[in-house]
């Protein structure tokens, strides 16, 4: 079975300074993966990288055999929600979304389909500016969804989400997994991951884990947020080393 998405060797310079180095890893379809990291371990610089932001200074990224570049459609088949991408603020929830429905050559029924499943049917009519962080957030994940996509990609989705808003998201990602789509996301919170995801990769510019949340846990033996900071204390022990 190809990987739906694959992280070959990605480096990512900036200035000199290495932000990712030889990240590697897959990701099957059907799965929920979550990519794991403190602050500044390239999270977003491999996301970014994934979906065509930012070129690699070397190894590559690639989604369905391809660089994302190269991808025809590629809203069909992708959908992105990047952590602090804003919106037209003047426009309302539900022209954001015809918008982008018309750049993904999807029906206009498809807007009235996404507003209904992420929950903002009733503020559909209200202005971006006026959206709370919360709303803003499901507006995010809308467009993500829209091109009725085969693969999400999401950069902290449940930022700015009150407990009923974070469990809304896991199972919405869930659905999406169980309904046979693909999924990578990044996400702070360590408990809320170890309830929505299959398989964990653990970064700090270059790979520190990746397989099954089993795998990781010792099947339930230890909890994740254990086995992440004990990656995180074995790769400083490497770092000082070296």
């Amino acid at each position: 079975m190809s990987p739906v998405i694959k992280f070959d060797c990605f480096t990512k310079h900036y200035g000199g300074r290495a932000v990712v180095q030889d990240l590697t890893f897959e990701v099957q379809p059907g799965r929920v993966v979550g990519l794991l990291g403190p602050n500044g371990a390239g999270k977003s610089t491999a996301l970014k990288g994934l979906v065509g932001l930012l070129h690699p200074t070397s190894g590559t990224a690639t989604v369905f055999g391809q660089r994302f570049g190269d991808l025809q459609a590629p809203a069909r088949r992708i959908g992105v929600h990047m952590d602090g991408v804003g919106f037209e603020t003047g426009i309302t929830g539900r022209r954001h979304l015809q918008i982008c429905a018309l750049a993904a050559g999807v029906g206009k029924e498809r807007v009235d389909a996404v507003l209904d499943e992420v929950g903002l049917t009733d503020v559909a009519g209200k202005r971006v500016g006026k959206y709370s962080t919360g709303m803003r957030q499901r507006l995010g994940l809308a467009t993500a969804l829209i091109g009725n996509p085969q693969l999400l990609v999401l950069d902290e989705p449940a930022n700015g989400l009150d407990p009923e808003g974070i469990r809304w998201v896991r199972k919405l990602v869930r659905r999406f997994a169980d309904a046979g789509g693909t999924v990578l996301l990044s996400n702070h919170q360590l408990a809320e991951m170890a309830q929505t995801v299959d398989e964990v990769v653990v970064i700090r510019r270059r790979t520190l884990f990746a397989g099954t949340l089993a795998e990781l846990t010792g099947e339930g033996s230890h909890n994740l947020e254990e086995r992440f900071f004990s990656l995180l204390d074995a790769d400083q022990g490497v770092a000082v080393h070296e």
